[in-house]
């Protein structure tokens, strides 16, 4: 087959598919455009939906750092001087309760964003300063049970202290040692078992302390746990008036 036949063979070919290709289009008309718009509605719903959640997500970030401005306000004694345009506070628990409904606010309203999730964690930590265990208890859990691992790790860490405050030691050590076998960055194995040995130090338990301690020495020798570790196994001795030499 000569060159000018392969050739004319290929343009009618490729005649033929065009053709073939109008004529399906041209049958499915209604079917084409009805697909095309749902295409462009689907585009038009993602990107209308990235920009609304890009614009709630900064508006729940400013509102967030408006919530821990409260949270680190500076707390004054009766009498005395407040600088101009300074908002104090007369005591922990009064700009515990502050930040904490501002929190929660936060919380409720932005909680698909990554503030909303963190301000869930803080409502969590404003209740405990305010006294109010129960509806901390409460909130730690929700943060706890979240898929931020980091964040989780931060409020089971928070769910032990209180109840190790609150006189439930056992349910404590189960979570310090949840902690610890599953480490994140939040909350690093060495900082897990810190606050076990911590625990059984105030227990009296000061033998077991010191078996997480030894173990720390020798598994992070020269990380921050490992240090901390040595120092509890190794106190330097006292000098005058009960000062470290």
């Amino acid at each position: 087959m000569d060159q000018q036949t392969r050739q004319a063979l290929k343009q009618d070919k490729f005649v033929a598919t065009t053709t073939h290709g109008l004529e399906w289009a041209s049958e499915n008309r209604r079917s084409v455009i009805a697909t095309g718009l749902i295409l462009l509605g689907v585009i038009v719903f993602l990107v209308a939906g990235a920009v609304i959640y890009n614009t709630r997500s900064e508006v729940a970030s400013a509102a967030f750092g408006a919530a821990i401005q409260t949270y680190e306000a500076q707390l004054t004694q009766p009498g005395e001087p407040i600088p101009s345009g300074v908002k104090t506070y007369p005591s922990s628990a009064e700009r515990a309760k502050a930040a904490n409904a501002m929190f929660q606010a936060i919380a409720d309203k932005y909680s698909m964003t990554p503030a909303g999730k963190n301000a869930r964690y803080f409502a969590g930590l404003t209740e405990i300063d305010a006294g109010q265990n129960q509806q901390a208890e409460d909130t730690l859990k929700k943060v706890a049970s979240g898929w931020d691992s980091n964040l989780a790790a931060l409020a089971k860490l928070a769910l032990a202290g209180l109840y190790h405050d609150t006189g439930r030691d056992t349910q404590a050590i189960d979570l310090y040692n949840q902690l610890s076998a599953k480490p994140s960055t939040a909350v690093p194995y060495g900082e897990a078992r810190l606050q076990l040995a911590d625990l059984y130090t105030a227990e009296g338990k000061t033998d077991e302390a010191k078996k997480i301690y030894a173990d720390l020495e020798d598994k992070d020798k020269k990380g921050p746990a490992g240090a901390i570790a040595k120092e509890k196994l190794n106190p330097a001795p006292a000098g005058p008036r009960g000062l470290p030499q």
